[in-house]
């Protein structure tokens, strides 16, 4: 029972220390996402409460403040139209149809971006070191990338359907 009630009092002040580290970083860097550099700029840029009139709620959290949405829950996950992922903070065309998979994963997967479409950089959030996947043109969180995808790339961009609107091929 002791060692239960450790294991349990430890836990709970880890989930508290990391809800609270997150917080901080979902505050700070009002003008764009709080995890980018101090020398990165880009060509799309506006004040922090015209993203928030731009932006749903929740679009808003994971653009602009490297939120994720919960598995499932885009119906982007589901579109198999042949058409093109944009982002939806600028409109930039990030991701054609053809290179989407499905990776059982709860998020819109690709293979591969459109070219000149993405920035990355280094996230140690979680204790981990991932790539982060940004908008190239708007700087806009879209998710990560990950070594596990399927052939010709190897890749795995997995996006959140909140960052990115569809656009059908005109047929």
């Amino acid at each position: 029972m002791h060692t239960r009630r450790r294991f349990l009092l430890a836990g709970s002040v880890l989930a508290a220390a990391t809800f609270a580290t997150l917080s901080q970083r979902r505050v700070s860097g009002a003008t764009g996402p709080s995890s980018g550099k101090a020398d990165e700029s880009f060509e799309v840029v506006h004040p922090d409460d015209e993203w928030r009139r731009m932006l749903t709620p929740a679009q808003y959290n994971v653009l602009r403040h490297e939120g994720t949405e919960r598995p499932y829950s885009s119906p982007l996950n589901d579109e198999h139209r042949s058409g093109t992922f944009a982002c939806a903070g600028c409109q930039l065309d990030l991701f054609s149809s053809r290179t989407k998979f499905d990776s059982h994963t709860g998020w819109p997967s690709f293979w591969a971006p459109l070219d000149h479409a993405i920035g990355t950089r280094e996230d140690l959030s979680f204790g981990v070191s991932r790539t982060e996947v940004h908008c190239r043109r708007c700087g806009g969180h879209l998710g990560h990338v990950f070594d596990d995808g399927p052939k010709p790339t190897g890749l795995r961009y997995c996006m959140n359907g909140l960052a990115m609107t569809f656009k059908p091929a005109a047929v």
